[in-house]
């Protein structure tokens, strides 16, 4: 008996999709959208430029898939640590410990992904960036006003900043207990605040 296959135009894919993504997103995050060429990408994934743009489109649309990835994957686990039944100032200060942790643990992914993304140049890529910023900005300015309503908007620009100064600082070379004990320092205020 005999079958008819339908076979696809051209050779078949010898990659896996979502692989590049997690490819990209080391790239991304190491050295920083800008820098990041499609040449770049292709040669990490061993493919060609028609490839990778049958694959994902461009490399904004790759950088939006890579952050959806972050989201899922490697972001810091906010709703965990902002919980309802925990105090103001030792879930904020929980959650700036943590970001120093993430953002200066591992010397080939120094910063923060989203954070870093929101400075680039490609004004596509710094909106999503700045998409997913925002979000969590909220996540922490509801966490704060169920309790200090009125202080919410400064003490969320507070965390914020403390968050990207503290990003910036790792991608500049600070130390892993330089940024924690940045991150400490701004505890400090945190507790003075909000008790």
């Amino acid at each position: 008996m005999a079958t008819n296959k339908v076979r696809g135009r051209g050779r078949p894919r010898r990659f896996d999709p979502e692989q590049g993504v997690a490819a990209a997103q080391q790239l991304f995050h190491a050295r920083g959208y800008d820098a990041v060429t499609v040449s770049d990408i292709t040669d990490a994934l061993g493919i060609n430029p028609p490839s990778f743009y049958a694959a994902f489109g461009s490399k904004a649309a790759l950088y939006g898939r890579v952050l959806d990835r972050w989201s899922a994957t490697g972001a810091i686990p906010i709703m965990d640590i902002l919980r309802p039944d925990r105090p103001v100032s030792e879930a904020l200060i929980d959650l700036l410990e943590e970001a120093a942790r993430r953002y200066g643990s591992d010397p080939e992914a120094l910063g923060c992904l989203v954070l870093e993304g929101t400075r680039c140049n490609a004004a596509e890529a710094r909106e999503a960036a700045c998409e997913l910023n925002r979000a969590a900005e909220d996540v922490i300015r509801d966490f704060i006003a169920a309790r200090y309503k009125d202080d919410a908007d400064r003490l969320t620009n507070y965390v914020s900043t403390t968050m990207s100064g503290l990003s910036a600082k790792a991608r500049n070379g600070h130390s892993l207990e330089q940024l924690l004990t940045t991150a400490r320092l701004a505890g400090s205020v945190l507790k003075q605040v909000c008790g």
